[in-house]
């Protein structure tokens, strides 16, 4: 894999962000053309695909014996390609009339994860391959992520985001245009909602349908000892009971939700701390005084950012549509739109000049990479 610069970039057509929730792309001329749940409903007799996107998501844990709900991203890796293929090609071939697609699809840019092996590299480069991408760019994640939140990730200073993704937060500090130190750990919105889940199941005996667990995050609010904002009130949940299997209503305290997350934001927090420990001291000033910002759509968990305010002591600020970060960094690297560095460097797309030393692999993994035996002009 060799590096590509964001000249390459800029002759993308079409950005995808492959999100264990959601899949989007983003269309040159034509904007932000799919925002859909990564799910497939799959027919496991004939192998037929039955739904893909918010219809697949309607089924899950409502289906039949013959009809499965498969998800083929996880933790922002290609788990399942052809199955990721089908749903890709399904979602933009809604969007797009077939002679526009193949036109479109030309030249990709997709997302991987910062610690992305070669092996989930080329997974994410054969779905889109798949589709009909000639030639595609990979960008890690984070970076896509900073830059769609608009840190300034080409100037020499520290800027940290964390992307909340649902099963994993990816932490990393950019300065130049490249990833300085970078950390995952499983703690998304899934992880929060299985704690819940589980410690209603030990404390209460009771089991949660999915969409009741929703209602539980508002007491999350404050929990992080801010005074503004804190849910006081009792919950009511109703679910199914574990011995009598009949249901049953429960009244919950705010504390007691709380308090079942505190394991999962443990490795958080620890994961951030490590992040720090491996950055230079300059660094750490620089995030010292500007903070952190969260993207991503667990991003909008309520009292996420109290409790990393009042843990760390840093400023945490949200990012305006944190869930669309990723995918709008990607666009804003393909019309060449990204923040000029203080000392006069010009966009590199907007001015045809080349990327400087340290910055040109932006993301420092934007990785050109031919499909074999393939043209690629």
């Amino acid at each position: 894999m060799s590096c590509s610069s964001l000249e390459s970039l800029t002759r993308c057509s079409v950005a995808v962000d492959l999100g264990a929730a959601r899949t989007r792309v983003y269309a040159k001329g034509a904007g932000l053309i799919v925002d859909q749940p990564s799910a497939v409903a799959v027919n496991t007799y004939s192998g037929s695909l039955i739904a893909v996107g918010q219809a697949a998501e309607r089924m899950a844990g409502r289906t039949p014996q013959h009809i499965e709900v498969i998800r083929p991203i996880a933790n922002g890796h290609v788990v399942d390609i052809e199955m990721a293929r089908r749903m890709v090609r399904t979602l933009i071939g809604e969007q797009l009339p077939r002679l526009k697609r193949r036109r479109t699809m030309q030249r990709a840019v997709v997302t991987v994860p910062h610690d992305a092996d070669p092996l989930t590299r080329r997974a994410a480069v054969e779905t889109l391959s798949g589709v009909g991408a000639r030639h595609v760019e990979l960008v890690e994640a984070p970076i896509a992520a900073a830059i769609g939140s608009g840190l300034p990730v080409v100037h020499p200073e520290g800027a940290m985001v964390l992307l909340c993704g649902t099963t994993s937060t990816q932490i990393a500090v950019v300065s130049l245009g490249a990833i300085v130190a970078a950390g995952t750990v499983g703690l998304g919105g899934d992880t929060i909602h299985h704690s819940v889940v589980q410690y209603l199941r030990n404390r209460h005996e009771l089991l949660l349908p999915s969409q009741d667990v929703r209602p539980l995050h508002l007491a999350l609010l404050g929990s992080g000892g801010v005074g503004t904002g804190v849910y006081t009130g009792t919950i009511e949940v109703q679910g199914r009971d574990v011995v009598s299997g009949l249901a049953r209503t429960v009244t919950i305290d705010p504390e007691e939700v709380r308090g079942a997350i505190q394991t999962p934001l443990t490795g958080l927090l620890d994961t951030i701390r490590i992040v720090l420990h491996r950055c230079p001291p300059d660094l750490v000033a620089d995030l010292a005084e500007h903070g952190m910002v969260l993207a991503g759509g667990t991003a909008l968990l309520p009292g996420l950012a109290d409790q990393l305010r009042e843990h760390t002591g840093m400023a945490v600020q949200v990012a305006e549509e944190p869930e669309l970060c990723a995918v709008n960094g990607l666009a804003a690297m393909m019309s060449g739109r990204i923040a000029p560095h203080p000392t006069g460097w010009d966009s590199p797309a907007a001015e045809g000049a080349a990327v400087p030393a340290g910055a040109g692999a932006l993301a420092g993994g934007a990785d050109a990479v031919p499909v074999p035996g393939q043209d690629l002009g």
